[in-house]
């Protein structure tokens, strides 16, 4: 079985779904962005191999 880093995404365009349910405070700040920045190097991934990223996520319940 391929595994991610394996595959080259140039020429295309990935979706991602990511989990951005991320806690706020009183003010709508976030408090934890760790959900956020274990995006970043699969994002990074997609952009090096020259594809393009739509990222695809909800906030609250469905």
């Amino acid at each position: 079985m391929s595994k991610f880093t394996d595959y080259n995404f140039k020429g295309l365009k990935a979706l991602v779904r990511v989990d951005f349910n991320v806690p706020l405070d009183a003010n709508f700040n976030i408090t934890d962005d760790n959900r956020m920045a274990a995006t970043i190097p699969t994002i990074k991934k997609i952009l090096a191999d020259g594809g393009s990223v739509i990222l695809m996520s909800h906030f609250g319940r469905p």
